[in-house]
């Protein structure tokens, strides 16, 4: 059994720059570029964020164990959001934990009024783009970026949200 919660408990924010660190390296080999640009997404959200218009959530296994993660920030443009960095361990993956977190996410990007909501990943996270791809996130765009260690294709998803 798993759970979805605000990233609202100390020590969740860290967790999450720690997580992007650890699992990535293990998974594709990257340095500590990636974990850098996690924290820097993680810093701006806890130094400056609307608690209405802005969340990160945290999945938990039974146990109360962190399992995933998922931060919702505005864009720059108005009425975009951007989703960002979307994680599952590798222990949680298989249950579902990265659908049901981009779930809340978009419900709540909906709830705050953004008419869509942008992403930015690599073509390496396989996984993540099935997710995105199901929720009918569409690709933007793609070019070469230096990576994190080694060279990757960047790719900008978006997804139109409905006003219902």
């Amino acid at each position: 059994m798993t759970s979805i919660r605000r990233a609202d408990r100390p020590g969740d924010l860290g967790w999450i720059v720690m997580a992007h660190g650890e699992v990535y390296h293990r998974q594709f080999g990257w340095d500590t570029t990636f974990e850098s640009l996690v924290a820097q997404v993680v810093a701006a959200y806890a130094s400056d964020h609307d608690p209405y218009t802005e969340s990160a959530w945290i999945a938990e296994t039974s146990t109360g164990e962190r399992a995933g993660c998922v931060m919702l920030v505005a864009a720059d443009e108005p009425g975009v959001a951007k989703l960002r960095v979307l994680l599952v361990t590798e222990a949680a993956r298989g249950l579902g934990l990265g659908g049901k977190l981009v779930t809340e996410c978009l419900s709540f990007a909906r709830e705050a009024g953004y008419h869509r909501v942008d992403l930015w990943t690599v073509d390496e996270c396989a996984s993540a783009r099935r997710i995105y791809q199901a929720e009918g996130f569409t690709l933007r765009s793609e070019s070469p970026h230096p990576g994190f260690g080694h060279p990757v294709t960047g790719q900008t998803w978006s997804l139109g949200l409905s006003r219902d």
